[in-house]
C-alpha cells in the first residue's frame, strides 16, 4: 500500500536515513522505533508529504486517506470542543445539499432520455450510496462516544477549545483523525497526554481499527497491545521484526549475539590468515598461496556488529540530608482557583522514603498538587505543610520547553551549576546518554526526548532529598525511561510523581493518589494492583454514569457558589491579586521569548532551525493566551 524505496534525507555530510527501504501493507500494526533523534518523526513527515526525501521514493494510491497525530501541533480556536470535532464531518453536510440540489434538478427536468439526465441520475445514486456507507450511526453520536472514550464529560464538550490545555486539545485533534475514517493511522507518541483509563479505550480501539498502523511510542505496553511488527531505525538504516515491541527485544539481542560470534569467528581467520601473510611474503616456494591469501582478504566481505545501547550507565541522584518523617501533609484541602474548585477535602501525607504516584485523567489536579507543594498556590481551605528539612528537586511538564534553546547542552548545566559539581557536568550528561559531540549541541536542534533527558539532568546539580515530577517521560525513548526508572528505584529520598506511563510506574511505586471527580483518593499497592481493581469499577461506573452525562452542571459550580459565601471578601481578593502577580509575571516571560524569537526568525542563521523555533514560539503563544484569558477574568472579578 505505502511503498519507501531507497530513501535518503541528509543534512550536510550526515544521513539521517541512509537507503532505507520498507514496505506498509494493508492491515499492518507497527511500531517505529529508535532512539530520540534516530529519525521515527522524519520518516512519518516523509509519508504525509511534509518533508522530502533527499534521494528515493514513496509511492502510495492516489485518494489514500492518512490520519497523521504529530507530537507538537496547531490547535483551531472560537469553536466549542463538539463544533470543532464535528468539522470532521463537513463533507456529509455537502453532499447532502448537493443531493436536495439534484433531486430539485430532476424535478424540473423532462428530459428523461438525454445523457444529461442519465449523468444527473448517476451521480445522485452516487451521493446516496457514500451517504448511507457513512451516516450509518448519526454523526453526533459517533463524534460523542469516542470523545468520552478520550476522557471528555458531557459538560465540557461545550466549552471552546482554547480553555483546555495543550494536551486536551491533541486529544481533539485525535478525535477528529479518528472520525476520518482514515485508511492509515500515522501516530507520534500519542499516549504523551493521555490518562491510564484513556489509553486503554486507545488500546481497544486500534485493535478494532481495519486500517493500517504505524505508530512511535514510548509505552512498551501499549506497543506490544496494539503492534504485530516492529521497525528500528538505527544508525540510519531499517530492521525489520515481524513481532511486537517485546518479542522484538528478544530477537535483536540474539541478532547481536550472533553478530557478535561470526564478527568474533571472522577475526580470528582474519588474524591467522595475515599472520600467515607476513611469515611467508618473501618466500618463493609460498608466493602463490600467500597472493591467493592476498586476494581472499580484499574480496572478503567484513562483518560489522550493529549499535548496541546496552552500555553500562550508572546514574545516582546525589544523596541529600534527611528530612522530617513527614514530608507533605494536606489536612482536609480544597484546591483550585476562584472561578474553579478542582478538587475538595483531600487529605493526603507522604512520608519520608515513600515513591507515591499521582495518578487520573488530566485536568483532575494532579499539576495542580503539584503546584501547592511547590507553593506556588495554595489552597481554597484546608491547610497544607511541608515536612522539616525538606528540599524539593521539580521537574514540571513544560520543563523541556523553558530550556534556552539558543545555549549548548553543556553550557545549560554550566550556567547554573556552582561548586564542586562542575567538574561532574560531562558525567552528569554522559548518564543522560549525552557523550561527545553531543554536549555541543545547541537546545534548539534537540528532540523532545533529548530536551526532557536535559530537563531531568539539571535535577542532578543540587542534592534534593526529595523529587516532585510531572510527566518526566514525556517524549523519553524507552531506554531512557529505563535509566531514569532504575535511578529513581535506588534514590534514598521521596518521589513523588505524576505519570500515566504504567510500565513506568510499575515496580516503583508502592501508593497511588487518584484524582477523579473532584476527589483524592490513596490506593496502598503497586500500580498493577489499581489497574486490576479500577477496571472492574470502571466498567461499573460507565453504566451509571452514562444518563447523567446528558445533565451539564450549573455555571459556575455549587462548590464554587458555596465557597464564596463562605469566605471573606478580602482573604478572597488577596489570593485573586497574588494570583493575578504571577500570571503577569509568567506573560512578561513568554512576550520576552516571544521577541527573541521573532527576531532570529526575521534574519535565521544557517544553524537557526526555523521549524523548531516556529512551533517554540506557538508553544510560547498558547501557554501566553491561556494565561492572558486566566489574567482577565481575574481581573473582572476584582473590578466587580
Amino acid at each position: 500500500m505505502i511503498s519507501v524505496s531507497n530513501v535518503t534525507v541528509s543534512f550536510g555530510s550526515f544521513n539521517l536515513l541512509d537507503c532505507i527501504s520498507f514496505h506498509i501493507s494493508e492491515q499492518d500494526k507497527i511500531g517505529l522505533v529508535g532512539k530520540n533523534g534516530a529519525g521515527k518523526s522524519t520518516l512519518m513527515k516523509l509519508i504525509t508529504g511534509e518533508q522530502s526525501p533527499t534521494s528515493g521514493s514513496i509511492e502510495m494510491p492516489s485518494g489514500l486517506n492518512i490520519g497523521y497525530l504529530p507530537q507538537i501541533m496547531e490547535h483551531h480556536r472560537g469553536r466549542t470542543v463538539i463544533e470543532e470535532v464535528m468539522t470532521v464531518f463537513d463533507h456529509l453536510r455537502a453532499m447532502e445539499e448537493e443531493l436536495e440540489s439534484l433531486t430539485a434538478q430532476l424535478g424540473e427536468r423532462t428530459d428523461y432520455e438525454s445523457a444529461s439526465y442519465e449523468a444527473l441520475i448517476t451521480r445522485l445514486n452516487e451521493l446516496n450510496d457514500r451517504l448511507a456507507l457513512e451516516t450509518g450511526e448519526s454523526p453526533l453520536v459517533q463524534a460523542k462516544k469516542v470523545l468520552y472514550g478520550l476522557g471528555f464529560k458531557e459538560d465540557e464538550l461545550s466549552r471552546n477549545t482554547e480553555t483546555f490545555s495543550q494536551g486536551w486539545n491533541m486529544r481533539i485533534e485525535l478525535a477528529k483523525i479518528l472520525l476520518s475514517r482514515p485508511d492509515v493511522l500515522l501516530l507520534d507518541e500519542p499516549t504523551n497526554h493521555l490518562d491510564i483509563e484513556s489509553i486503554e479505550w486507545f488500546e481497544d480501539y486500534l485493535k478494532g481499527f481495519r486500517g493500517s498502523i504505524m505508530m512511535v511510542s514510548h509505552d512498551r505496553k501499549f506497543l506490544d497491545n496494539v503492534t504485530t511488527r516492529t521497525v528500528e531505525i538505527l544508525l540510519g538504516h531499517i530492521h525489520d521484526y515481524k513481532v511486537p515491541y517485546s518479542q522484538y527485544v528478544t530477537l535483536r539481542a540474539e541478532r547481536i549475539a550472533q553478530q557478535t560470534a561470526a564478527y568474533e569467528n571472522q577475526q580470528r581467520m582474519i588474524e591467522k590468515t595475515e599472520d600467515f601473510i607476513n611469515r611467508f611474503r618473501y618466500k618463493p616456494t609460498k608466493s602463490n598461496q600467500v597472493q591467493s591469501r592476498i586476494k581472499a582478504l580484499e574480496k572478503l566481505e567484513r562483518i560489522e556488529i550493529d549499535e548496541t545501547e546496552n552500555a553500562s550507565i550508572n546514574l545516582k541522584f546525589p544523596p541529600a540530608q534527611r528530612s522530617g518523617d513527614v514530608v507533605f501533609k494536606a489536612t482536609d484541602i480544597t484546591v483550585g482557583y476562584p472561578q474553579k474548585v478542582v478538587f475538595s477535602h483531600a487529605d493526603i501525607e507522604i512520608k519520608r522514603g515513600e515513591k507515591v504516584a499521582l495518578i487520573g485523567r488530566n485536568g483532575e489536579g494532579k499539576t495542580t498538587l503539584m503546584r501547592v507543594i511547590m507553593k506556588e498556590l495554595y489552597p481554597l481551605e484546608g491547610e497544607a505543610k511541608t515536612g522539616h528539612n525538606v528540599s524539593i528537586g521539580y521537574y514540571a511538564q513544560n520543563q523541556e520547553d523553558i530550556l534556552d534553546p539558543s545555549e549548548t547542552v553543556f553550557g545549560t548545566l554550566d550556567r547554573i551549576a556552582v561548586g564542586d559539581i562542575r567538574t561532574r557536568l560531562r558525567d552528569i550528561l554522559g548518564a543522560f546518554l549525552f557523550k561527545g559531540e553531543d554536549i555541543d549541541k545547541r537546545v534548539s536542534v534537540l528532540s523532545g526526548g533529548e530536551r526532557a533527558r536535559l530537563g531531568m539532568a539539571k535535577l542532578m546539580l543540587s542534592p534534593y532529598n526529595v523529587l516532585a515530577l510531572d510527566e518526566p517521560t514525556n517524549h523519553m525513548d524507552i531506554r531512557s525511561k529505563d535509566i531514569l526508572k532504575q535511578a529513581l528505584k535506588s534514590f534514598d529520598g521521596t518521589l513523588i510523581v505524576v505519570s500515566h506511563d504504567r510500565d513506568f510506574l510499575d515496580g516503583l511505586v508502592d501508593k497511588l493518589y487518584e484524582f477523579r471527580d473532584g476527589k483524592v483518593t490513596e490506593h496502598l499497592g503497586t500500580v498493577a494492583d489499581f489497574l486490576r481493581r479500577r477496571k472492574l469499577e470502571s466498567l461499573q461506573e460507565l453504566e451509571r454514569k452514562a444518563p447523567v452525562q446528558e445533565k451539564a452542571p450549573a455555571q459556575p459550580s455549587e462548590g464554587v457558589k458555596e465557597f464564596r459565601k463562605m469566605k471573606a471578601v478580602s482573604k478572597e481578593e488577596r489570593k485573586i491579586r497574588n494570583r493575578i502577580d504571577y500570571l503577569e509575571k509568567q506573560i512578561s516571560a513568554h512576550e520576552e521569548k516571544m521577541a527573541e524569537i521573532e527576531k532570529i526568525l526575521a534574519n535565521p542563521g544557517n544553524n537557526d532551525d526555523i521549524l523548531d523555533l516556529t512551533r517554540e514560539y506557538l508553544e510560547h503563544k498558547r501557554t501566553m493566551d491561556e494565561q492572558t484569558l486566566e489574567w482577565t477574568s481575574l481581573m473582572e472579578q476584582i473590578d466587580n
